[in-house]
């Protein structure tokens, strides 16, 4: 549904101008890669996410998906149809297939309710009978129809992006850009909007992309997840996979802020990065599945004759997996200690060493 291929930009920026008195040459433009050769595939009926910190590329990245930015290099298609040949009349058209809703709403605030989701019909020349037939049912939808004659004014936050929603909408897309569309909402709001994101993707079969720094948007809504960072993707996944076993150290830094499941600050200060014969390992185990349920840590004991010290541990419902995460240190010799590590990594658990503390037995 969504197909980006090799997608880069660079915008150029220009330098000011010196003062009279400044002394020297004016300031030169310099250029910035916003992105940087992106590939990325949406399939038909999939909520996905783009994660990130500021300045990462996110909103680049989906202001090039309906050309609001238009790529420097690469091309892009929605709905089979490649947009970055198109001529403007025929890129319009297009965009009729694309909705967006944004952080701050973009409402118009001289409008009612009811006239800012018929805003892109009417500009469609939509009769005014159609709209009225087009609109209703939208607001029904989105939960506000008994608020179509109020002003954005009288609306809270939650309400101005639901009608945000009915207006992207309006025009029958068959995708869903979402901008930090909760980032400016408060948690329970952002819940409700979710949820709301979430029926309509079920119940509609829409196709949704949405950007956030967020993870708990990420883990409520998404069934996939790439990670972006200095406008590339460095990391892809299905949601329960990018949860349980982030590959990059960048998506590992996300889960751990997420999960706030750190050290204690006493054992960070003592780690240290290379084993030796006094000393033990101290690592982050992640478990999903069966393996949430199975008692591996008392077996381990047992079995590999080492002692487990569980310094944190939780349990995080994602989606429908169930993911167990832990910090331990593996007290016991080294060789009985590397037994240990692999018979984890033989029960399907990920197993990250964060390193070494002396032993004091």
């Amino acid at each position: 549904m969504i197909r980006l291929h090799n997608v880069s930009k660079t915008f150029v920026i220009k330098g000011r101008k010196r003062g009279p008195d400044a002394g020297g040459p004016d300031g030169g433009a310099r250029t910035v890669q916003a992105l940087k050769n992106v590939d990325l595939h949406v399939p038909q009926g999939q909520i996905h996410g783009v994660i990130g910190l500021s300045g990462a590329g996110k909103s680049t990245l989906i202001r090039c998906i309906n050309l609001l930015e238009r790529p420097t290099s690469g091309s892009v298609s929605v709905d089979g149809q490649e947009l970055t040949g198109l001529s403007r009349q025929a890129l319009n058209q297009a965009r009729h297939r694309i909705g967006m809703i944004f952080q701050h709403f973009n409402l118009l605030t001289n409008r009612t309710v009811f006239a800012n989701v018929a805003l892109p019909l009417q500009l469609m020349g939509m009769k005014r009978a159609e709209i009225r037939e087009r609109v209703a049912p939208l607001l029904e939808l989105v939960g506000l129809a008994d608020k179509a004659g109020q002003y954005p004014a009288q609306l809270s936050g939650g309400q101005k992006q639901r009608v945000a929603i009915a207006r992207a909408l309006a025009s029958r897309p068959k995708v869903l850009l979402c901008d930090e569309a909760t980032s400016a909402l408060d948690p329970q709001t952002t819940g409700s909007i979710l949820a709301l994101l979430r029926d309509i993707n079920q119940r509609l079969g829409l196709t949704i992309l949405l950007i956030t720094h967020e993870m708990e948007v990420v883990k409520s809504i998404c069934h996939r997840a790439s990670l972006i960072s200095g406008g590339e993707l460095v990391e892809e996944a299905d949601v329960g996979d990018f949860f349980t076993a982030p590959r990059t150290r960048l998506g590992r830094e996300f889960l751990n802020d997420f999960l706030q499941l750190e050290p204690p600050r006493a054992l960070i200060d003592q780690l240290e990065a290379t084993p030796g014969e006094q000393t033990h390992p101290v690592v982050r185990l992640a478990f999903s599945g069966d393996a949430v349920s199975t008692p591996l840590i008392s077996r381990l004991a047992r079995e590999c004759g080492v002692d487990v010290s569980i310094l944190q541990a939780k349990v995080e419902s994602i989606q429908d997996r169930t993911l167990g995460l832990m910090i331990a240190e593996l007290m016991g010799s080294p060789i009985k200690t590397r037994e240990a590590i692999d018979y984890l990594e033989s029960h399907d658990l990920h197993v990250e060493v964060l390193g070494h503390v002396q032993r004091t037995d």
